[in-house]
């Protein structure tokens, strides 16, 4: 299966108090660059999902995005703690204050908890140090869903990619082919043309050395000759076939073949020696050039 390098996701989660977003996106790229923005007061967070994303990914530029809050639930118990020393402190006061009016038979007004909660001291406003390690083990437990729907759309890109490429090796295999029937349609031109020349340079020169001239013009030919060029044509395209065909990251073995499509459609122009064969290899390097483009999205 083809997988595109392509992709997002996002998702939300909630554990331990605390509810999160994920926000996970990625483009091509030579290698595999993380770029992650995470709450940096959850101890090991970071280190955590950067070894499970290099896990799951082969290559691309990858930013993952995470938004940490509390539950609204649990914010007032997280955020607001009572002080119990002062709590006790001022229940006795109100206690002894309520006792001595009563003495004196003087009636007060029965105080509320938020009165209570009002007195400097009782509620202490910093929050307490806590351990983060159930929230992020938490987090990191809701990172493999996320890499789930991020991989799905991976692949689907990956399925569209993959149709894209199998077209294109189509139209290569088609073009190699109609350049070995026009390279095999002019060998008999071409070899006539080259025993023509040789005749006329043997009747118009005293003392060359016939052995070598025909030496040279069978140097000649061979330069000319396609038919490897051919061969190589075709088992590239079997190799590409082949790529499509296996599972993980397969774009560097892409990046590879694509230089040797090129090659050997540029050694072809090279030697064509007829407008035809050349025409065949300039539509050869074209499609080579647009499947280049599509195999730089592949993982």
């Amino acid at each position: 299966m083809t997988l595109s390098m392509t992709g997002f996701a996002t998702r939300k989660g909630q554990g331990a108090g605390h509810g999160w977003t994920w926000d996970l996106r990625a483009v091509n790229g030579k290698g595999l660059d993380l770029r992650l923005r995470v709450p940096d007061w959850i101890d090991g967070l970071e280190a955590g999902l950067r070894t499970e994303l290099g896990r799951a990914l082969g290559r691309g530029n990858v930013s993952l995005s995470l938004k940490v809050a509390r539950d609204a639930a649990g914010e007032g118990a997280d955020g607001l703690r009572i002080n119990p020393a002062a709590l006790a402190a001022v229940l006795r006061a109100l206690g002894e204050v309520e006792a001595a009016a009563m003495a004196a038979g003087v009636t007060l007004a029965q105080a509320t908890a938020a009165d209570v909660l009002a007195v400097r001291g009782v509620l202490d406003l910093t929050a307490a140090d806590e351990d983060t390690a159930p929230l992020r083990a938490a987090i990191l437990a809701d990172l493999p869903p996320l890499l789930a729907e991020f991989n799905a759309m991976r692949a689907a890109e990956g399925a569209a990619l993959a149709a894209v490429i199998a077209a294109q090796l189509d139209r290569i295999a088609a073009l190699t082919t109609a350049a070995r029937t026009e390279a095999e349609a002019r060998r008999e031109a071409s070899a006539a043309a080259l025993k023509e020349a040789l005749a006329k340079v043997i009747a118009n020169a005293d003392g060359v050395d016939e052995a070598r001239l025909t030496q040279e013009l069978a140097l000649i030919a061979v330069k000319n000759d396609v038919t490897e060029e051919m061969d190589r044509l075709t088992a590239h395209v079997a190799a590409a076939r082949d790529l499509l065909a296996e599972s993980g990251p397969v774009g560097r073995k892409f990046d590879f073949l694509m230089q040797e499509f090129m090659r050997e459609a540029n050694t072809l122009c090279s030697k064509a020696q007829a407008l035809s064969l050349t025409r065949i290899g300039l539509d050869l390097k074209t499609v080579i050039d647009q499947m280049r483009e599509q195999v730089q999205n592949v993982e």
